[in-house]
């Protein structure tokens, strides 16, 4: 089972992977631990990564990065109609309403859902991770920031599920971040002691998130979350591109947003610029070559003048920092640490804001890029059970209140009620008790719409079916399970309808309400009586606590003994922006289509490109190391191949088939392959005549110890050893004539004896002499003596004496 933790940013993505050393977050194919988020799209295949990366400007308008912000959005939304002029590539409404990209892929114009383009940057950072644990990976923890909404966390799953990968839990990036940090921390309080609360501020490339968290031993509680989703690096590398495209019209008369190729180029040097700045003070140089119209443009700026241009973006660090503590009821003088990640939190002005709001120090003791990812893969060792991990609790909150509502004739209307509240316990899940003699509908919704990032309040609609009255005909008593689960997705997970059948009348119990945890939750079942007529009554069970008896009944009411029957009841789940089952897996099939075109344009590639490495490494070599291994009118010949293929391959050999590329490839050979065989065998071949002649040599001498009647060999019959002798003198006379005749040959054409001839040569002496040299003495029996049965015993009636123990002959026991 994998355990991989994918922290997906809006502009970089990073691997983590759980191995028996602990966690290591893994590098891409260019050893580099970020991948940036980054798909672009050509007339054959995708890129996706650094190689996408390296065409944002000689393919802006199909290559498609910062898209993480489109999710669970409408098309229509004002939030993505005010990005749209500011993007350099195309965006277009899908049929569902959501947001989609246009771009030319194939040489067709496509429009992809934000879904499918994740899932091809999910595939990517699968595909890494599979390479670094030499395994297939399905199972892993995601990341996405804590102000993410119902619709876009389905969205994120769906991607996942598009990808094929299995995504064990959504989790909120500052709660990894507070699991990378409190997991191996060995000082926490008891579990009956004070809690310690750590703040999290994590400020990235376009979002800004702030948590604070209470650490015990073996847990950690999130109290808080307060964030502002527009703030982020980008807004600082804004400043930047719109001082320098004001210098630029000046300076040069350039109007650089006409030009989306400029702007992006102007966009990669800001930001190179404004991490130069954070480590130096001192006035620093923006140069960038044929900029624009061939005019090369420059340009300088330091960190005063550039916090100065920064005013009202710095003044946004505060406000959230001075909600969360609201939020979670806490002092400054409460906060522990304040541990800060994210790339834009390196700027200075930034962390000397946060300092000075909490007058503390500010901790850095974690990975400011990293720390989401190893987050998430301790997250995914915690859920495998291939892993064995301390034992360690996270309790998250639910980031906006959430209520539901339905029609109830009672108030002739709508009634509501909220479920969760702001800041409340996740994953949760709560019973609520209808009374109803039909189907009926709860609408899930955001009740603070001007907390939430997109205009549309809506969760989406649950449809509780097959709702029918009792036989008595009165309303039918419903129970609905809601739930906000491990992603932080809100569903109607259950409902059902519980019959009443009366029997004999006895004294029972008031029935009250049960309810057992599942799946790590906590399960409340308190109920408040909202309201009843004669159809309708409504129990709902949302406050915290344990249920009672209802207050105006007796304590030892007498009633009739009532047993019941429950029957689970189909919900029709409709959620906001869900993709359909067909379109998800219409998606998933697409997905697998575009893997395999990319696939087989990798093959077509690395085909073409073995030509043109051959073409050149043949070129070299016939000029060096082959030289005199071939004559000058076949190097004349091969050399004009060469140039051929290679005008070839610029021309109309750019763009063709894989198997015409292998072809090429195969005639090249033809010629190229007899002179680097002869290098070859006379780079070899003085190598196996030595092996060869010293056998010759090692049977010589044997012949002659023979004939010296050496007592090693005096065993062996004369017919045996002649035939060795006569073996190694065929070989001796064989090995000289080969080479002569290898001497008198030209280097220019082929060898009139091979290597694999020699090697043959000494393998047949080698097999046919050697049983015969290494043939073994006979063992030679001695007479049996006729004696006592003990050699130790008396002979001939007298003791035998003893020997002494000496150092040579050693003694046994």
């Amino acid at each position: 089972m994998s355990v991989v933790g994918f922290d997906v940013g809006f502009m970089n993505c990073y691997v983590a992977v759980a191995r028996a050393g602990g966690i290591e977050t893994v590098a891409n194919e260019y050893s580099d631990r970020s991948t940036p988020a980054c798909v672009s799209f050509g007339p054959r295949n995708r890129s996706i990564g650094a190689a996408a990366k390296s065409q944002v400007v000689t393919n802006c308008k199909n290559t498609v990065q910062g898209f993480k912000r489109f999710h669970g959005r409408a098309f229509s939304d004002p939030y993505v109609q005010c990005l749209k002029n500011s993007l350099v590539y195309d965006i277009a409404q899908m049929p569902t309403g959501t947001t989609g990209i246009k771009v030319m892929y194939m040489e067709e114009e496509k429009v992809f859902s934000i879904e499918q383009v994740t899932a091809m940057l999910l595939t990517k950072l699968k595909e890494t991770a599979e390479n670094a644990l030499k395994k297939p990976v399905a199972d892993c923890v995601i990341s996405v920031p804590c102000y993410y909404t119902d619709a876009e966390r389905r969205s994120v799953v769906d991607a996942a599920q598009i990808a094929g990968l299995n995504c064990l839990r959504l989790m909120n990036e500052t709660t990894a971040v507070a699991l990378a940090y409190g997991i191996y921390k060995q000082d926490l309080p008891a579990p009956e002691e004070k809690a310690r609360n750590v703040v999290f501020v994590d400020l990235g490339h376009s979002g800004y998130q702030t948590s604070v968290c209470a650490f015990n031993k073996g847990k950690l509680k999130v109290l808080a979350t307060a964030c502002d989703p527009e703030l982020g690096g980008k807004d600082f590398d804004g400043v930047l591109v719109k001082h320098f495209c004001e210098e630029f019209s000046k300076k040069y008369k350039l109007d650089v947003k006409s030009k989306p190729r400029a702007l992006v180029r102007l966009y990669q040097e800001c930001e190179k610029l404004k991490k130069l700045m954070s480590a130096n003070s001192s006035d620093l140089p923006l140069n960038i070559e044929c900029f624009m119209n061939d005019i090369d443009v420059s340009g300088k700026l330091n960190r005063g003048h550039f916090e100065e241009m920064c005013a009202d973006i710095l003044a946004r660090v505060e406000p959230p920092l001075q909600s969360l503590l609201e939020l979670a009821k806490l002092k400054k003088e409460d906060i522990y640490a304040v541990e800060i990640v994210g790339g834009a939190s390196r700027i200075p002005a930034v962390k000397e804001r946060i300092s000075k709001f909490f007058g503390k120090e500010l901790s850095t003791t974690l990975n400011a890029d990293e720390a989401v990812a190893r987050g998430c893969a301790l997250q995914c060792a915690i859920l495998s059970p291939a892993f064995k991990v301390r034992e360690f609790s996270i309790t998250d909150i639910v980031p906006y209140p959430i209520s539901l509502k339905w029609h109830s004739a009672a108030e002739e209307g709508v009634s509501d009620c909220e479920v969760f509240h702001k800041n409340h316990a996740a994953p949760f899940s709560k019973v609520l008790t209808f009374y109803r003699k039909e189907p009926f509908s709860l609408e899930a919704y955001y009740n603070s719409p001007n907390e939430l990032p997109y205009p549309d309040p809506t969760i989406g609609q649950f449809m509780i079916q097959k709702v029918v009255p009792q036989a008595s005909g009165e309303s039918s008593k419903v129970k609905v399970k809601v739930r906000v689960n491990i992603h932080g997705i809100f569903s109607v997970s259950s409902a059902s309808l519980v019959e009443v059948q009366k029997s004999d009348e006895t004294e029972e119990p008031m029935e009250t309400e049960q309810a057992t945890a599942k799946d790590g939750e906590v399960l409340q079942t308190n109920k408040c009586l909202h309201s009843v007529d004669n159809e309708h009554q409504i129990t709902i069970f949302a406050s915290e606590g344990k249920s009672e008896k209802k207050s105006d009944q007796p304590p030892q009411a007498k009633k009739p003994k009532v047993k019941t029957k429950v029957l689970e009841l189909p919900i029709e789940n409709s959620p906001q922006w869900q993709l359909a089952d067909d379109m998800l897996n219409l998606f998933v099939e697409n997905e697998g289509k575009m893997i395999m075109q990319d696939k087989l344009e990798k093959e077509r590639n690395d085909a073409k490109n073995n030509v043109e490495e051959y073409v050149y490494d043949m070129r070299d070599k016939l000029h060096g190391m082959l030289e005199k291994f071939v004559s000058e009118s076949d190097r004349d010949a091969l050399s004009l191949k060469l140039e051929d293929t290679e005008n070839w391959l610029y021309e109309d050999g750019e763009d063709q088939p894989k198997q015409v590329y292998i072809d090429k490839l195969a005639e090249l050979k033809k010629l190229g392959q007899p002179i680097q065989e002869r290098y070859t065998e006379a780079e070899e071949r003085p190598k196996a005549f030595e092996e060869l002649g010293k056998q010759i040599q090692q049977y010589m001498k044997f012949v002659e110890a023979f004939k010296m009647k050496e007592e090693q060999y005096d065993h062996l019959d004369e017919a045996d050893v002649s035939k060795v002798d006569k073996l190694a003198s065929d070989a001796m006379i064989w090995m000289n004539s080969a080479m002569n005749q290898q001497s008198k040959q030209s280097l220019t054409v082929d060898p009139s004896v091979k290597v694999k001839d020699i090697q043959a040569k000494t393998r047949e002496l080698f097999s046919a002499c050697n049983p015969i040299v290494t043939k073994p003495k006979p063992k030679v029996e001695l007479p049996k003596e006729d004696t006592p049965a003990d050699q130790n015993g008396p002979v001939n009636g007298q003791e035998k004496p003893q020997e002494e123990a000496s150092p040579d002959k050693g003694t046994f026991d």
